[in-house]
């Protein structure tokens, strides 16, 4: 085993767990009494929740001192929610779960395990997830995105509970920009990553805060955020549909020629443009989702604001 040090950073991102993130702290304080050569923190960030997701945090974080609570001005999102809350920890491993009690703290010794043994950073990975179709179909393209656009091994699983070393947090701190995406910095950061298996359980409260726009908004994140393929893609697809039009073209051309009453086809004509159009737009639209992030990240726009912390620091 390598020596990781003791000191264990949990990172919870909340948004309207009032009812939920007290059960997650007491489940790892109980979790942690029983691993009594460590020490352990709660990093507690409130994404802009509408509810009395704050008041709770703080009523928590008055109880211990080494819970600590954040609250952004606004919802930034999950990501940079985790940023927030990785930025602010101190431990040796960075332990980042969900808000809702269906990642399971009392699990958080694999992990530990994992990273001890020599990983540098593992995901929690799942035998069956209890989520709707529509949220493990989300799942499923993601994975499909990670492996095309950031290079991820296929047979590693992603999910929104993993552990990383210390050096890793402090790599993928360096990145400063808007759009931050946690899976694509970590892969650049270190590819000794492993799975452990754990429980994956059933909400007992409220519902996921993830829609479909939400969903969209995260892949398009990892689309534009770590990679150029998506342009190189459409650059491919641009050559190939001209070489096809090139193509057809002499095809009209060589058939007028053979039987001039051949009728040049109207609609066919037609369904080419309305293809071929929406294909430039889709490829300007994708182009244009990069210059515009270029233009966000030169403006200086903030991955997310502080409006409070529990220690009363103004940030």
């Amino acid at each position: 085993m390598s020596n990781c040090g003791n000191r264990i950073s949990f990172v919870i991102p909340c948004y309207h767990s009032a009812l939920t993130v007290p059960g997650v702290v007491d489940e790892i304080e109980r979790t942690m009494r029983e691993m009594p050569g460590y020490e352990s923190e709660i990093i507690m960030v409130n994404d802009g929740s509408g509810d009395d997701t704050w008041e709770v945090i703080q009523r928590l974080c008055r109880e211990k001192d080494s819970r600590h609570g954040i609250c952004f001005s606004a919802n930034f999102g999950q990501h940079a929610a985790l940023m927030a809350g990785i930025r602010k920890a101190a431990g040796d491993i960075i332990i980042c779960l969900d808000d809702d009690g269906q990642t399971p703290a009392d699990e958080a010794g694999k992990l530990i395990r994992a990273i001890e043994d020599g990983a540098d950073a593992v995901y929690a990975s799942y035998s069956h997830k209890q989520h709707s179709a529509f949220r493990n179909f989300g799942s499923r393209m993601n994975e499909k995105m990670c492996e095309i656009m950031l290079k991820k091994p296929k047979d590693l699983f992603v999910s929104s509970y993993f552990a990383m070393r210390r050096f890793v947090a402090d790599e993928v701190l360096k990145y400063e920009n808007s759009y931050p995406y946690l899976l694509g910095l970590v892969l650049r950061s270190t590819n000794r990553i492993v799975n452990v298996p754990v429980n994956h359980r059933m909400r007992t409260t409220g519902k996921s805060g993830y829609t479909i726009m939400k969903l969209l908004a995260l892949w398009m994140n990892g689309f534009t955020a770590f990679s150029i393929k998506p342009l190189r893609i459409a650059t491919g697809m641009g050559a190939c549909f001209a070489i096809l039009s090139f193509i057809y073209g002499l095809y009209t051309i060589v058939k007028k020629a053979i039987n001039p009453a051949v009728p040049m086809g109207f609609s066919a004509l037609m369904t080419a443009v309305i293809f071929f159009g929406g294909m430039l737009m889709l490829m300007v639209g994708l182009a244009g989702e990069y210059i515009g992030r270029t233009y966000i990240s030169v403006n200086n726009a903030p991955q997310y604001v502080i409006r409070e912390t529990t220690e009363n620091v103004e940030q």
